[in-house]
């Protein structure tokens, strides 16, 4: 299993640092390129946070690997053996980015993009060589989750798809090969589960701490270490049918955003971004602590669950 020399990451936006820390950590020179000087600057610093995280999860980097930052797209594209578009959830951007990333590079080299929700084959009607075009979406945060879905368009050479899951095995990485599906596998469960969660909170069932600790104890916990199938087996699937039989029809369906979280928007609480969102913070430095307790978490945890089988 090789990496390939270099890689060139298309925009530095929310994964773009942590893609390029995680690939230059195992030896490839990474190039990122973004049209705003400012974006680039925090991608830098963005990029150098997750370089000292990696090192303290699997130690001392492969000798060769480097990140840059740049402007030029010529610069960013020239020799590379891998592209990975990470721009934002646009099609007419990522088509016009794309468009103009191919006519650099030569037909053989791979392009995957780290969309969560356009259809790859949908980005790939827009391109002159579709079949060198895949999904490769990342988990966030992209240097701590290693575990990448790879979904093939429907114009995606067979040839491309296993090169691609060579290349997530050699930075050692789990590669999902999935079919296509809007959101994909991850996202699809998600959202599936938050979807449950936010229609408990608005029914006043329970409240957002105590549905936190609810799921990270009784089902996350769990669920790391088993995985969903393997729970069935376990728990035994004449119990699945038992429970499921006059549960699911209870389970929230609707289809649309919960109106408890459109209010929210509406007030400007969306989050970390904004000092406020399901909970209230402080100041700044109180979100900063939070976000070192989320990341202190995902680190010891990574280190566990890699001693362990995941299924």
């Amino acid at each position: 299993m090789t990496l390939p020399a270099i890689a060139t990451v298309v925009g530095s936006g929310t994964m773009g640092p942590g893609i390029a820390a995680t690939l230059a950590h195992k030896g490839v020179t990474v190039r990122v390129f973004d049209i705003s000087d400012e974006a680039l600057t925090r991608a830098k610093a963005g990029a150098e946070m997750c370089a000292s995280v990696l090192v303290t999860i699997n130690g001392e980097p492969t000798p060769g690997g480097s990140v840059s930052f740049g402007t030029d797209l010529a610069a960013a594209l020239d020799g590379t053996g891998l592209v990975i578009e990470a721009v934002p959830e646009r099609l007419d951007i990522k088509t016009d980015v794309l468009g103009k990333v191919e006519a650099l590079i030569g037909d053989d080299v791979i392009i995957a993009t780290n969309t969560s929700g356009i259809p790859v084959t949908t980005i790939a009607e827009q391109l002159r060589v579709p079949a060198r075009f895949i999904g490769m979406h990342w988990s966030n945060p992209p240097h701590l989750i290693p575990m990448i879905e790879v979904v093939p368009g429907e114009a995606t050479d067979q040839a491309v798809t296993e090169r691609l899951i060579e290349i997530v095995k050699a930075f050692d990485y789990l590669p999902v090969l999935e079919k296509e599906k809007a959101g994909f596998v991850e996202n699809r469960v998600l959202y599936a589960v938050l979807r449950e969660c936010v229609a408990l909170l608005e029914e006043g069932i329970v409240t957002p701490a105590d549905l936190d600790t609810c799921v990270k104890w009784g089902i996350g916990y769990k669920l790391a270490v088993i995985g969903p199938t393997r729970l069935l087996d376990m728990a035994g699937l004449d119990i699945y049918q038992a429970v499921s039989s006059y549960l699911n029809a209870d389970l929230d369906a609707s289809t649309t955003t919960p109106q408890s979280i459109l209010d929210r928007i509406a007030e400007g609480r969306l989050g970390f971004k904004t000092g406020a969102g399901m909970y209230d913070y402080e100041d700044e430095a109180a979100i900063a602590a939070k976000r070192g307790e989320i990341i202190t978490g995902l680190i010891e945890t990574r280190k566990t669950l890699s001693a362990i089988p995941v299924v």
